[in-house]
């Protein structure tokens, strides 16, 4: 498929660009061009982040005394990752964006992580479940926010609210699909961005794909942190996040919660990483044989198996409040570069 000039600069400084953690993570490297071999996040690092204390959270048991076992035939989050014993799925009501994660097909059971390359993550210990969701395969782009970004957005494209599809480019450029569809292409200069009518009216789902590799390659967690606002663990709802940004930062996505009849919820988290990798729900370091996080568990930094976030990440993404642009006095940071940086 032909690209334009621009494209093919984007597409080269992405695959330059540095990944979406930072010290605090156990990414990947593709310094050798094969990914590096890890292990879950450190023993020393996990208990530190959130120690054990009792018999009932030891990790052959599941949950803090919660039975819970995988349905290896269910093909979504809702059929293949039950509630643990005692719990039930929060509603969502249908046509929402909770109803379109937890319904989201999976790969089947047992399914290994691929980098967007098709070579496989050197880290398979950290998923629980792989999303059946395309990972672009023309760069290295589609990694932490990028893949977040794709799913509210595969959830507009689908649900006929491509209005609502846009978001900004680190400098704060917003850089929205409608325009996109409908013939605007972007021109950089320096730092600056403007659009120009210069292409056709196209719908089709290749070029929402081609509009998506621009906009993950000059987005990232520091655009996405504007996106999004505080939000509290006790009222966590699916499309919530972790965030940490940065240059780099990362972010895991809320994709399924549950509640018991106490009021009690727990939660499942998924992410892409670096290199670019197919979306996954996370196993739990606390226990592995259950992926389900308990609100009640959380504590700072709170430990993911390949990244601990600090107090105050988590967040609540603006994507469903109208769209993504920011009410004004929010825009993003200005004079930043335009990027790429993940």
């Amino acid at each position: 498929m032909r690209r334009s000039g621009f494209l093919m600069l984007i597409m080269c400084t992405a695959l330059a660009a540095a990944g979406c953690a930072g010290g605090e993570s156990a990414g990947e490297s593709t310094a050798s061009g094969n990914p590096m071999e890890q292990t879950v996040l450190s023993t020393e690092n996990s208990r530190e982040a959130r120690p054990l204390t009792t018999e009932t959270q030891a990790e052959e048991t599941g949950g803090p005394g919660h039975a819970w076992a995988i349905n290896p035939d269910g093909t979504t989050l809702e059929s293949r990752l039950p509630a643990p014993e005692g719990f039930s799925r929060v509603h969502q009501e249908e046509g929402s964006f909770g109803s379109f994660v937890r319904n989201f097909s999976l790969l089947p059971d047992g399914e290994p992580v691929h980098l967007y390359d098709g070579r496989l993550k050197g880290n398979q210990e950290a998923a629980a479940a792989v999303f059946a969701m395309p990972v672009l395969e023309s760069g290295d782009v589609q990694q932490c926010a990028d893949s977040v970004m794709r799913m509210y957005a595969e959830y507009f494209w689908h649900s006929g609210q491509p209005e609502k599809i846009g978001f900004h480019f680190v400098n704060g450029f917003w850089f929205d699909y409608p325009t996109y569809r409908d013939g605007g292409r972007v021109k950089v200069n320096g730092n600056s961005v403007s659009w120009s009518q210069s292409a056709s009216y196209d719908d089709s789902y290749e070029a929402f794909e081609r509009y998506l590799f621009i906009a993950f390659s000059y987005s990232s967690t520091l655009s996405m942190w504007e996106e999004s606002r505080p939000a509290d663990i006790g009222d966590v709802q699916i499309g919530d996040v972790f965030l940490r940004g940065g240059s780099p930062g990362h972010v895991v996505m809320v994709a399924d919660v549950c509640e018991d009849g106490q009021g009690r919820k727990a939660f499942l988290l998924a992410q892409s990483y670096m290199p670019a990798q197919q979306f996954h729900v996370l196993n739990n370091p606390l226990h592995r044989e259950d992926p389900w996080y308990y609100v009640d568990e959380v504590s700072y930094p709170f430990a993911t198996p390949e990244y601990r976030f600090d107090e105050g990440s988590f967040r609540r993404m603006n994507y469903l409040d109208g769209g993504a642009r920011p009410h004004r006095g929010r825009a993003c940071r200005q004079g930043a570069g335009v990027g790429p940086w993940r």
